[in-house]
Order: C-alpha cells, then structure tokens, then sequence
C-alpha cells in the first residue's frame, strides 16, 4: 500500500473508515453525512464524487457515492478495498420494482445480483460465476430491519449495464422471481469476493417501471432515509 491518492480519490490511508456506505447519488451521500454523522469530514471531492468520515453512535463510519453503473462503482469499490484498507461496502442506492408486490419507498435487501454485464469475464473463470451478498451483513440488515418494522423484501437484483434498454425485458426476470433492477450490485459483490471483503446492497425502490409510477430526483437524493439508517444501524465499527 503506498501513501497517495489514486486518479479518482484524493484520500490518503486511513482517511476512511472499515466500512464505507455508497449511495450511487454523491449529493446523497453529502445527505448522509450532514444529517447522521458526527465530525464527518470530505476526504475525497475528486470528480464531485464527495466522500465523508464521521462517527455515527461512536462507530466510525465513511460515506461516498459511486457514480452510475457498473463500472463506476466497480472502480470505487476496487480502490477502497485494494488501496484504503476498508472491509465492508453497503451500497445504499435506488432501484425499480420488478415484482408487483414492491410498492414505492419499500426497500430491497439483495441477497444475489443477476446481470447481463461482461464485469466477470475479467476473473476468466471456466463458467458463470453467481455473485452474492454477505451473508453477515445481510443476516444483520434482515434482523434490523425486523426491529425497525420496515416494509422489506429479501431476493435478487438484477443489475443492468443498461438503463434505456430497447429489449425491454424486465418481465423475463420477473418470472425468474428477480424483485428489481438496478445497475451496480453485481460489480460491487464480484469485487468484494475477488479480494475477501464483505458488501451489501440495500436498495429503496424508487419507481416501478412496469406500471410507470415513479418518484422524484429531488425525492430520491433527500426522502429514501429509512435505507440510510439501516445502514448505518448495521454498519461494523
């Protein structure tokens, strides 16, 4: 490990924290620090990505976005656990419903993340490879979220390196029982397996594309809380 900023992070070791919550938005994760962290301090403005560290109920705890897509967070997440030491990434982002049963502002704990994404071919493994959650993060945010009494259902995400996608598709993965769609999950969990670290995506389900309900970008920066507070609740010190 060497003492300087790589070329998207201008932190240096020990700036961050163990654990790293990342919303993709980085206005929501300037959100994150000014409501729930105390000291919380900009280690990384490198890009306007805005990455803080601060104390939440005496944890240590850091926040940065991720930017949009795969290979954003794919870049992040790498250098955060090769480069800054940090151990556990919860993503705390946004996601569509696929399944009928997720209403608006209902949160998605993604135990797995299927993708039409070529991010493994880079492993060169002989097959598939299947990339999921950590179970003692997700265990954790299952057992909180009981506590807190939220509105939550646990299954896959379907991570898609396309946003405006012409095959319009969504209702193949729904009979695949997959609950939403969103576009980092499977590079975030492929990269925590390939270097041993643990990761998690909680999503809040901010439109359902399927019958064209949506919410707000101002709504999604600023309402999703309850996601940020399971994180934060569960986040390892």
């Amino acid at each position: 490990m060497v003492d300087i900023p790589t070329p998207h992070n201008s932190a240096v070791k020990g700036d961050f924290a163990k654990t790293v919550l990342m919303p993709g938005d980085p206005l929501r994760a300037k959100l994150i620090a000014e409501t729930y962290l105390d000291g919380a301090r900009l280690v990384n403005n490198v890009r306007g990505i805005q990455g803080y560290t601060g104390f939440y109920k005496g944890k240590r705890v850091s926040v940065m976005g991720s930017g949009m897509g795969m290979p954003s967070i794919g870049i992040y997440s790498h250098e955060l656990f090769t480069l800054y030491d940090v151990d556990n990434i919860i993503r705390v982002g946004s996601a569509g419903a696929i399944h009928k049963d997720l209403p608006l502002r209902s949160i998605v704990l993604g135990q797995g993340a299927c993708t039409n994404s070529n991010f493994a071919s880079q492993f060169r493994l002989p097959g598939q490879f299947a990339p999921i959650a950590s179970y003692k993060l997700l265990r954790a945010a299952a057992d909180e979220a009981e506590r807190m009494g939220l509105n939550y259902m646990i299954g896959n995400l379907f991570s898609s390196d396309t946003f405006y996608d012409d095959a319009e598709s969504l209702a193949d993965w729904d009979k695949m029982g997959v609950l939403a769609v969103e576009m980092e999950s499977a590079a975030l969990y492929m990269n925590a397996a390939r270097f041993g670290k643990n990761a998690l995506c909680i999503c809040t389900i901010s439109d359902r594309p399927l019958l064209n309900e949506g919410c707000t970008a101002q709504e999604r920066q600023e309402t999703f809380t309850q996601m940020m507070e399971l994180a934060l609740e569960i986040a390892p010190a």
